[in-house]
């Protein structure tokens, strides 16, 4: 079809003030995803939107498998649904208090939690 433009696993953005490193979570507008590698800021990067990936996790929170996951901005790591922080997708892996990361899978889209 010649209105197809990609699958969207991947897509390029505008690194952010400050750069980013390969791994780590990222909010652009509406959209998460995870830093395919390091960037400077203003570089393009490629944003991986989809797929399973191990996140820092709020030591305290307690996730089991299934559970639905946000990542908070402030603290750039996942942690459970709340005030502030933005659904991401849903933990793979059970992690309990203490574990510092845990398995991601990806929706590719972040609303902010009221």
């Amino acid at each position: 079809m010649q209105n197809y433009i990609q699958n969207g696993h991947v897509i390029t953005v505008t690194t952010p003030a400050g750069g980013i490193t390969s791994g780590e979570g990222l909010i652009v507008g509406s959209i998460f995803g995870v830093a395919a590698y390091s960037a400077a800021e203003g570089d393009p990067l490629e944003l991986a939107t989809t797929g399973v990936y191990k996140l820092p996790k709020a030591t305290a929170a307690v996730l089991t498998v299934g559970a639905r996951v946000a990542w908070d901005n402030t603290a750039k790591n996942i942690n459970v649904p709340g005030a502030g922080r933005f659904p991401v997708g849903v933990a793979t892996e059970a992690a309990g208090n203490g574990v510092t990361g845990v398995a991601v899978r990806l929706d590719g889209v972040a609303t902010v939690a009221a």
